[in-house]
C-alpha cells in the first residue's frame, strides 16, 4: 500500500531508480545484487519503495518497503492536515464503548499499551464496524467516526503500520495472562477448542509452511486456534502455529496452556480432528473431562451402532426434539488397554440418513460411469473405488469388468445417519449433544474472523506484523462476540424476531445516529433516536439519554473548522517493463 503523504525521494547514488508505468512513475531501490558465476555478471535486486508525486517529481508516496530500507526516515504519525467529516456516525462507538468498559478492557490495554491504547481500541472498532483489516483504509473510517485516541486524533496509515510492527510478544502474552486471571477459576467450565488454517503467499513470515489445508490451494498456510469458554461464552486465548503442525499434535500444548492459566475444573469440547489415544490420556492425566465427536465409521463406533441399531431410532423416549435426532447412551471401552468405561452417545438423524444415502449412491454411480468408460484400458483405481468394487483385469493389466462388494455397500448404507459423541463423565445423550453443539459458537468465531473482521486476507509481510494483527483481531472478536450474545438474548425476549438484531444489521442501523458540525464549529446530535435504535441500544442496557450524554461528551472534544485532505493514490505494484531512470 502507498501512504497518503509524501516524503523526499532518497538520494542514494546509483541505488535509486524510477520506472514509468501508464500514467504513474515508481521509485525503486537497489538493495543488493546476486552474482551468477556461469554468466559472470551480477543481477541487481530491486524493490518498489514508493510512487512519484505527480505534482513534485522530487517527492514520492512511500510504502511499507520504504520503512524497511530507510528506517531512519521520519514519517508523520498524524495526517498532514487535521481533518474530520462534518457528520459523525456515533452509534457503533456508543455500544463498543459499553462492551469495552463492561470487560474493563481500556484499563487492561492501557497497562500494556500506554502510548497506543486509544489507537488500539480504534483499530478494533474499525475491524468490527467496517469488516475490514486493511490498514490503509483506517483513515477513511476515522474521518467519519468518533475515536478513542486522545483528543480523537486521526492517525495516518503509516502510524498504523508502525504500530503493528512495534507490538511485542511480551505485550501480547502479558495481556492474555491478565485477561485469563480475571476469569473465575473456581467455576466449572467447558472449553471449546477449534482451529482453522489460512492460505498465505506473503514474504518473510516464519509460520508459513506447507501443511494439510482445509481449502487446499497448493500454497503455504499457517494455523490459528481459539479456546472458547462455552459456559460463559467468552474467548479465552488463541494460538498461532506453523502450517505443518497438525491439530492433534498441537492439542497437548493447548492443554498445558490451560493449566498454566490456572483453570482446574475444566472439560474440553473437541471436534473429531482431535481424537487420538494420546490426547485422551493426556487430558485424563491432567484431571480434565472431555466431550469429543468420533468418526461414525471408526471400527469401535460402527460396531456399537450395529449392536444398538433398531433399539432407539423410533422410540419417543429417545427423541431429542431440539436437534431433530434420536439418541441412546451405552458404556464401552475406547481402547483394548483402556482402564475404564466411557459413555458413548449414539445418535440417529433421519434427514442426515437420507442425505448420506443419496451421497453414497451418487458416489457409486460416478465410479461405475468411470469404469464403464475405461473398460479395456490400463487404469489405476483409487482406494475409495476398490473399497466398494472388485475390479477384474486381464494378464496385460486391462480392466475387463467389475462387481459391487455388496456386503461393504450394505454396511455403509446401514451406518448412514448415525454419529457418536464420547464423554468421560456420565450424562444423558441429550446433555452430551447440547454440550457439543455449544462448540458451534467457536466455529462462528472463525466465520466472524474471516467474514466480519475482514481477516480472510491478513495483508502483512512480516511475522511480527502478522502476530500483532491476529492479536488485535482476537480482542475485536471478544468485543464482537459479546455484542452478538447481547443482541441474541434480547431478540429471544421479543415477541417478534426483527431482522435488525444481528451484529452487522445493528451496526448499520446505529450508524444512522449522527452528529453534525454547526456553523460555530461545534458538533451536535442531528436528530432523535428511532424506535429501532432504542431496541438495539436496550440490548446493551443503554437508552437515548445515554446517547445524548455521550454526544455532548464527543462535542466537547471537537471544535473548530476542519477540512479534509486528499485521499491516497491507488496502489499499483505492477510497474511494467518500461525503461528505468537512475536518480543521482
Amino acid at each position: 500500500m502507498y501512504y497518503n503523504f509524501v516524503v523526499q525521494i532518497p538520494s542514494e547514488k546509483g541505488k535509486i531508480l524510477t520506472k514509468a508505468k501508464g500514467g504513474s512513475s515508481y521509485v525503486l531501490f537497489q538493495y543488493g545484487a546476486e552474482y551468477k558465476p556461469d554468466k559472470k555478471y551480477a543481477i541487481p535486486k530491486r524493490t518498489i519503495i514508493g510512487k512519484v508525486d505527480p505534482s513534485d517529481p522530487t517527492k514520492m508516496f512511500p510504502n511499507e518497503k520504504f520503512q524497511q530500507y530507510f528506517p531512519e526516515a521520519m514519517l508523520p504519525e498524524e495526517l498532514p492536515e487535521t481533518y474530520r467529516s462534518c457528520c459523525l456516525r456515533i452509534g457503533p462507538y456508543v455500544v463498543i464503548r459499553y462492551v469495552l468498559n463492561e470487560y474493563k478492557l481500556p484499563k487492561l490495554l492501557e497497562k500494556w499499551f500506554p502510548e497506543d491504547c486509544g489507537l488500539f481500541m480504534d483499530l478494533l472498532s474499525y475491524l468490527i464496524v467496517e469488516e475490514d483489516n486493511a490498514g490503509q483504509h483506517y483513515p477513511d473510517y476515522a474521518f467519519c467516526h468518533p475515536l478513542f485516541s486522545d483528543g480523537m486524533r486521526i492517525y495516518s496509515d503509516s502510524k498504523v503500520c508502525r504500530f503493528f510492527s512495534s507490538v511485542t510478544k511480551e505485550q501480547m502474552i502479558g495481556f492474555l495472562d491478565d485477561w485469563n486471571k480475571r476469569r473465575d477459576h473456581k467455576q466449572r467450565i467447558y472449553i471449546s477448542y477449534d482451529s482453522s488454517n489460512k492460505n498465505c503467499n506473503a514474504g518473510d513470515i516464519d509460520l508459513i509452511e506447507y501443511g494439510k489445508a482445509k481449502d487446499n490451494k497448493g500454497i503455504p498456510i499457517f494455523n490459528l486456534a481459539i479456546a472458547f469458554d462455552k459456559t460463559n461464552r467468552v474467548p479465552l486465548f488463541y494460538e498461532e502455529y506453523p502450517g505443518s503442525i497438525t491439530d492433534v499434535s498441537q492439542f497437548v500444548h493447548m492443554v498445558d496452556k490451560v493449566t498454566e492459566y490456572g483453570y482446574k475444573k475444566v472439560g474440553f469440547i473437541l471436534d473429531r480432528g482431535y481424537f487420538s489415544k494420546d490426547n485422551i490420556r493426556y487430558m485424563e492425566e491432567g484431571g480434565y473431562a472431555f466431550v469429543i465427536m468420533v468418526k461414525g465409521r471408526k471400527a469401535l463406533v460402527s460396531s456399537l451402532v450395529e449392536e444398538n441399531r433398531g433399539t432407539f431410532e423410533t422410540e419417543r423416549d429417545h427423541s431429542i426434539r431440539a436437534y431433530h435426532v434420536y439418541g441412546k447412551t451405552v458404556k464401552a471401552r475406547l481402547y483394548e488397554d483402556d482402564t475404564q468405561d466411557r459413555y458413548f452417545h449414539i445418535y440417529f438423524n433421519p434427514s442426515k440418513h437420507a442425505a448420506e444415502r443419496e451421497r453414497l449412491e451418487l458416489t457409486l454411480d460416478r465410479f461405475k460411469i468411470y469404469m464403464d468408460k475405461h473398460i479395456g484400458d490400463v487404469v489405476t483405481s483409487s482406494k475409495a473405488c476398490q473399497e466398494y468394487f472388485t475390479l477384474k483385469y486381464d494378464k496385460a493389466g486391462h480392466l475387463v469388468g467389475y462387481s459391487e462388494r455388496k456386503d461393504v455397500i450394505k454396511r455403509e448404507l446401514d451406518l448412514c445417519g448415525y454419529f457418536c459423541i464420547v464423554t468421560s463423565e456420565e450424562m444423558t445423550a441429550s446433555q452430551a449433544l447440547i454440550h457439543y453443539k455449544g462448540r458451534d459458537v467457536s466455529e462462528k468465531l472463525f466465520s466472524t474472523d474471516k467474514s466480519f473482521i475482514g481477516s480472510k486476507s491478513m495483508r502483512v509481510q512480516t511475522t511480527q506484523a502478522l502476530s500483532a494483527k491476529i492479536f488485535v483481531e482476537f480482542i475485536a472478536l471478544i468485543v464482537r462476540n459479546r455484542m452478538y450474545n447481547l443482541l441474541k438474548e434480547t431478540m429471544l425476549r421479543l415477541e417478534t424476531k426483527p431482522n435488525y438484531m444481528t451484529v452487522p444489521a445493528a451496526l448499520r442501523e446505529l450508524e444512522k445516529i449522527e452528529m453534525v458540525r454547526r456553523g460555530n464549529g461545534h458538533y451536535r446530535l442531528d436528530h432523535a433516536v428511532t424506535k429501532k435504535q432504542k431496541t438495539i441500544l436496550s440490548a446493551f442496557g443503554l437508552s437515548d439519554t445515554d446517547v445524548k450524554s455521550i454526544a455532548i461528551e464527543i462535542g466537547s472534544q471537537l471544535s473548530g473548522n476542519q477540512t479534509p485532505t486528499d485521499k491516497a493514490p491507488e496502489e499499483d505494484d505492477d510497474y511494467g517493463e518500461d525503461t528505468f531512470t537512475i536518480i543521482d
